[in-house]
């Protein structure tokens, strides 16, 4: 089926969708399928992900299905609410899960889902701010997955299962800019494949991260002093060492299975502007379902619709709109 033909059975299919998600077909029934998760108040998840998700369909065959937060009273979208994301039981037949979250305290029948899908073992991709995914009280269920969680789950789902929770802004926020070169021994990973060191840039700045052993760093973030791909790296110690950016790892999940994580410092609606970090994210999906064999040389991710994201920062979504409008 061509792109031409294929698009507006995408959006016929997308209308049939409940209301508090929107759904993309594959190109089977049975396409793997992928659930992308948005709720973040500062780098517009909300934006992001259903631009993915058309990608992933439209130009790769997904299925695929975005959760948003909404407000339960009128249904609209509101990336400030924390403790709402309907839809999560797409989740129980989802082979690779996206995440767009930051600091949710979401309820225990949603929450479970997100718990059970990860102890399943299957594949996880984090995006941005998903290391500190979740805050959730003392006392309450799931709170070993809070993001300043102690001992002996100590930071949580982020530390655990991602690799690092919230440490810092490394670079200056709103001011200093990420270029991603390729790390050493890393230019054969079939996630890196069709991308060149210098390739991925976004404006959003480094995070400061220290990963474990078993992590696999794919990017580091060389720290721009400006906004511009452009602009020149900051010198001094900032870039020496330069901080992880893209990195992988497996963890061992309460099933016994291997789980493959993916996750990236950058992925705000801005940064997916950037050809190459599109690019990144598609081969990180076909990676962490098993599918790197099946990477294209050079990934098919020219961006579906019109796409013209908002700037990151609190309190900047666009209000009043509906899952529906980001079709």
């Amino acid at each position: 089926m061509t792109g031409l033909f294929f698009l507006p059975l995408l959006f016929a299919q997308a209308a049939e969708a409940p209301v508090d998600r929107i759904s993309y077909p594959g190109k089977e029934a049975n396409s793997p399928k992928i659930v992308l998760i948005s709720g973040d108040e500062e780098y517009r998840s909300e934006e992001a992900l259903p631009q993915l998700a058309k990608i992933l369909s439209k130009h790769h065959g997904f299925r695929t299905v975005v959760l948003f937060s909404l407000d339960p009273k009128t249904g609209v979208i509101n990336p400030d609410i924390n403790n709402n994301i309907p839809g999560t039981e797409e989740l129980r037949d989802a082979n690779l899960v996206i995440l767009g979250l930051r600091f949710r305290n979401l309820p225990e029948e949603q929450m479970k889902e997100i718990v059970a899908y990860v102890d399943s073992g299957r594949p996880i991709i984090g995006l941005r701010t998903s290391t500190h995914a979740f805050n959730i009280p003392k006392g309450k269920p799931y709170a070993t997955w809070s993001w300043d969680h102690g001992d002996p789950h100590k930071g949580g789902f982020g530390k655990q299962v991602l690799g690092e929770t919230w440490v810092s802004h490394h670079g200056n926020h709103g001011s200093e800019s990420t270029l991603a070169l390729i790390a050493p021994d890393a230019a054969s990973h079939p996630i890196l494949k069709g991308i060149k060191s210098g390739d991925i840039w976004g404006p959003t700045d480094v995070y400061g991260v220290d990963l474990p052993a078993d992590a696999k760093p794919l990017l580091l973030g060389q720290v721009l002093a400006g906004m511009k791909k452009d602009s020149k790296p900051v010198k001094g110690k900032k870039n020496d060492p330069m901080m992880p950016v893209a990195w992988t790892r497996e963890v061992k999940s309460a099933s016994g299975k291997p789980a493959r994580i993916f996750t990236t410092t950058m992925g705000a609606a801005t940064d997916l502007e950037n050809e190459a970090l599109r690019q990144l994210l598609v081969n990180a999906a076909f990676w962490a379902m098993g599918k790197e064999g099946e990477i294209p040389e050079k990934a098919e991710v020219a961006i579906v619709g019109e796409y013209k994201p908002t700037k990151f920062g609190f309190k900047g979504y666009i209000k009043g709109k509906k899952p529906a409008d980001y079709r």
